[in-house]
């Protein structure tokens, strides 16, 4: 029988845990079918519901994201379960970690295509230019699956995936425009300005259509008294200018042919404080990235045909003065190419749904600075997948042979099962092998950067080993028209992770060079709850908390920037017809930061109120005000030393205009 069942639905999910032990007995009593209406595909690359996907999957619809000034992926996803948004630099970078486990672990796709700049800036950056390289006014929706997904992704995806699907050109003819923006009510500068416009329809009606979409942003540097210097500051002054086209022909009935672009530059300025010996120094880093790509996808009788090739480019300028002082004066340049050819088919076999699939992966990178030669690194991969039905079971088997040319083969299995107690609740659960291969500023030996404020270096290590990984999850999850109420245990146990050597003055360990090695054993384990109730036709609650327990098993201390307690509370109010108001709550709980001077600290939790409103005064306008961290909530002195800078309570307005 189909697998691909319509059950489940979009909308608010998250429920606190105490709303959640009282919904769970209701959830049994209750036996109402619902339509499938947010389908997801990350999960499989077929088609699901949230409620049947073989994967624990939440969904960022487009209606959400125009709620709240977003201006990149992880401002986007920030309130979804076992998600962490971390503060990755000392000048307001953010990144994506997914229950516990450091951004490295989260693989990002558009329109299941991988993302990818680590290369260019190494981990010390941070991966923000991944996060900000679509315009969000080009994004249809977002898929974050929690949980390893290697057996479709092959490697990097041991923590998740976050998808993003990019809005599709239309038939009938639209068009608008947005402007948002934000302004903090403390501090110095901080404005910011996001502007947007789209356009699509049809060139050749039933025939070859279209959309272009643009977006720049403006963000001026923001400095705090938080700062250990007052001249540092605490968010850098970031321009930035997309566009986005793509056109779909329509060969017949039963093939398209899909051409898309984007053409991005992205320039970030900061004054930051390193330390005493060195005083405020300019970061000012400079990127250009481009794609296009190319797909043909077919319909047949009783299978279906996609191929397709993706090719990036990434330029960076760095002009960092501690990187260039460290490097003899040179100004950075550095350029990566990724190459990358796949193909997939997908049909049934009796009563078994059969995906196969190849990918073949070339990653070209030079660095003027950091690295000795130019170097190539050539992947490849098979992967195979299997969904089929017991009576109410749901099975999903799937399994990825990967080959890299440095670090050899490897192949992730994959099993998972959702039983189906009634159409409108199931268990979930599976076990899941996956693996990461080092990047080359880790196992290339000539690859080195600045490190301990200027006062060392870290380069490759070509030691190193590729990380593996087996993770398992079992759960159960409830969804009708008013209620949903999920509860998921995860545990992942990590051979070999790959970290970076630290200064540890404390203890009088601050070598002039350090390397990466690989910890022998880590594990994050926990549980995460989710629901969402809607109260009555006007007001919906959505909650979620996160419990992950990180912890380098070698020596029982826990990772770094990982708090164990994430939880976030929300209300949707339709106030009037036309008005409509959300309020959000977020903790984060305490966790441990490396700071360069005092070695491990442990920081406390901190919390963030925020406030939106929508008022929909025509058909086609639409106008937004809000604000966040409504309480001016600060982080403490351990988070204060390394300047990891809560922005203060900040006032944002917009508008957007559809025709």
């Amino acid at each position: 029988m189909p697998i691909v069942r319509n059950r489940g639905i979009s909308g608010p999910r998250h429920l606190s845990l105490t709303i959640l032990a009282s919904l769970l007995p209701i959830a049994a009593l209750a036996d109402e079918p619902v339509a499938l209406q947010q389908q997801v595909i990350t999960a499989t690359q077929t088609a699901h519901s949230e409620l049947s996907a073989p994967a624990s999957v939440s969904v960022v619809t487009r209606e959400e994201l125009e709620k709240m000034p977003v201006y990149n992926l992880a401002d986007a996803v920030k309130y979804l379960p076992g998600v962490h948004i971390n503060p990755s630099s000392t000048y307001g970078r953010k990144e994506i970690r997914l229950r516990g486990l450091d951004s490295d672990y989260t693989l990002l796709l558009v329109n299941g295509r991988r993302i990818n700049s680590r290369d260019v800036l190494s981990s010390e950056y941070a991966n923000d230019f991944d996060l900000s390289s679509i315009p969000m006014a080009a994004i249809e929706r977002i898929e974050v699956i929690r949980g390893p997904m290697s057996s479709l992704y092959g490697a990097d995806a041991i923590g998740g995936v976050v998808n993003v699907i990019l809005r599709q050109p239309t038939d009938g003819t639209r068009a608008g425009i947005a402007y948002s923006y934000e302004s903090p009510t403390e501090g110095d500068g901080g404005d910011s300005h996001k502007t947007s416009a789209y356009l699509s329809g049809a060139l050749l009606e039933n025939k070859l259509l279209g959309n272009l979409i643009v977006e720049g942003t403006d963000q001026a540097a923001w400095r705090s008294e938080q700062t250990i210097s007052p001249n540092a500051d605490a968010a850098e002054h970031r321009q930035s200018a997309s566009v986005y086209g793509s056109l779909s022909w329509l060969i017949d009935e039963r093939q398209a042919l899909d051409f898309d672009f984007t053409h991005r530059e992205d320039d970030r300025v900061a004054n930051w404080y390193p330390s005493l010996v060195f005083g405020v120094v300019k970061n000012n880093q400079e990127m250009e990235r481009a794609s296009v790509g190319l797909a043909h996808s077919g319909n047949w009788d009783g299978f279906n045909t996609r191929l397709r090739y993706y090719y990036e480019d990434i330029d960076l300028t760095d002009g960092s003065a501690l990187m260039t002082r460290f490097n003899g004066g040179l100004r950075g340049e550095a350029e990566q190419k990724n190459h990358t050819i796949d193909g997939q088919i997908s049909g049934f076999v009796a009563d078994n749904l059969i995906t196969l699939g190849a990918e073949r992966r070339r990653t070209e990178f030079n660095h003027n600075q950091n690295l000795g030669a130019e170097t190539n690194v050539d992947q490849s991969a098979l992967y195979v997948q299997d969904e089929f039905s017991l009576g109410n079971l749901d099975v999903t088997l799937g399994g990825r042979w990967d080959h890299h040319e440095v670090f050899g083969s490897e192949f992730s299995p994959r099993a998972y099962g959702v039983y189906n107690l009634t159409d409108n609740w199931v268990v979930k659960g599976g076990v899941g092998k996956s693996f990461k291969a080092p990047a080359i500023y880790q196992s290339d030996e000539t690859y080195s950067i600045a490190a301990c404020q200027g006062r060392c270096r870290v380069r490759g290590n070509a030691d190193l080993k590729a990380e593996t990984a087996i993770s398992y999850e079992l759960g159960t999850l409830y969804q009708n028209e008013r209620l949903e109420a999920g509860i998921t245990l995860f545990q992942t146990e990590i051979d070999d992770m790959i970290a970076s050597d630290r200064w540890n003055p404390p203890a009088g360990y601050m070598p002039r060079v350090m390397t990466y090695y690989n910890i022998s054993k880590a594990r994050v384990q926990g549980y995460e709850l989710q629901g969402r109730y809607m109260v009555s036709d006007v007001i919906g609650l959505r909650a979620n908390y996160t419990f992950s327990d990180a912890e380098d098993r070698a020596t029982d201390m826990p990772l770094t920037n990982a708090p164990q307690h994430v939880g976030n509370i929300g209300v949707d109010w339709q106030a009037l017809p036309k008005l409509a108001m959300n309020f959000d709550y977020q903790y984060t709980g305490s966790q441990w930061l490396s700071t360069p001077l005092s070695g491990t600290q442990e920081t406390g939790a901190f919390h963030t109120l925020n406030f939106g409103s929508k008022y929909q005064a025509t058909k086609e306008l639409a106008l937004n005000a809000g604000m966040n961290n409504l309480t001016n909530e600060k982080r403490d002195d351990v988070a204060q030393s390394i300047d990891h800078i809560l922005m203060g309570r900040t006032l944002f307005v917009g508008f957007s205009y559809d025709i």
